[in-house]
């Protein structure tokens, strides 16, 4: 009886084994028929030429302020200014130079000019006196005094012209002592570098300013760029000319369309829009640059940026 029941257990056990099936193996899953149609990063907003930070070539107290925040300036338009009390009396001294030594180039020429009459002259009575003499109808004496007439005169003009071109050359220093001043001057103008937008304005009237000091940031005129990073699994999946949209992170309210306009050529470290310094993730991300068709976009937002693979 006992080997009866023990036979009927083993025939139990041996039935439901046989009837337990393989689990899947999870490795035959074929991942090439997963198709990606678009990848996501995060975007930064920014204008086609790149936020420009603005700053002074030159040192110096602020005396005012041109623009205000949001203003539209032109290419070359002051900004601002700063005292430059040194610089436009160094410019004043310079002309103030330059026309004494124009007068006293002017009086040198007047005296040339008369003494070139005289030249003139003289070479008539010494040409005569010449003939004359050679007729036996004046002395050596007469020919000889009106050579020496001639001759004199023509060392006067040559000395006269050389001192006019010295004279000359010292304008041009001191012409050449304007421009530096000037230059000097124009640098106390902080003036736009191209067409574009003021963003903001980090200093005031009365601050004082050197060539490492931030004085605002400052939009250049042109399209909008959308500045995202892409992990490198799909990296390589992204190329310019590929259709792509924004939107508001967590949202799904399409805020501009555009395109790829350029990916970078490297791979690099995950920073850009990394919130941690300190971040030790060594996943590495491949740039890429969205130019947005609104240009309505505010810069500086951060933003979801799609990329449309297919």
């Amino acid at each position: 009886m006992k080997k009866l029941i023990l036979i009927l257990i083993l025939v139990l056990i041996f039935s439901c084994k046989k009837k337990e099936s393989p689990p899947p193996d999870k490795t035959n899953v074929n991942t090439s028929q997963l198709e990606v149609k678009e990848v996501v990063g995060i975007a930064n907003i920014e204008p086609m030429q790149r936020i420009v930070q603005l700053s002074s070539e030159a040192s110096g107290a602020v005396t005012e302020l041109k623009v205000n925040l949001n203003d539209h300036v032109r290419k070359g338009q002051p900004l601002l200014l700063l005292d430059a009390a040194v610089e436009a009396a160094q410019v004043a001294q310079a002309q103030s130079k330059i026309r004494t030594q124009q007068a006293v180039i002017q009086s040198q020429q007047s005296t040339v000019d008369a003494l070139r009459v005289n030249l003139a002259d003289a070479k008539n009575k010494f040409e005569r006196n010449e003939r004359l003499f050679k007729a036996n109808a004046v002395t050596q004496q007469t020919r000889d005094d009106s050579k020496f007439a001639y001759d004199n005169l023509t060392l006067q003009v040559k000395a006269g012209e050389d001192n006019i071109a010295q004279q000359k050359a010292k304008l041009n220093e001191l012409q050449a002592d304007l421009n530096y001043y000037k230059t000097l001057l124009n640098r106390k103008t902080i003036t736009a570098p191209t067409d574009g937008t003021i963003l903001s304005i980090e200093v005031k009237i009365g601050s004082y300013v050197d060539s490492k000091t931030s004085v605002g940031d400052f939009a250049p005129s042109g399209p909008l760029i959308a500045v995202t990073e892409i992990d490198e699994l799909f990296a390589d999946k992204v190329q310019v000319g590929q259709t792509a949209y924004i939107r508001a992170q967590g949202d799904t309210v399409v805020q501009s369309t555009g395109k790829v306009i350029l990916t970078a050529p490297y791979l690099k470290k995950k920073s850009l829009f990394s919130d941690n310094a300190n971040n030790l993730e060594d996943r590495r991300v491949r740039e890429v640059r969205v130019q947005l068709d609104d240009e309505k976009v505010l810069i500086g937002s951060r933003v979801e940026c799609v990329i449309k693979l297919r």
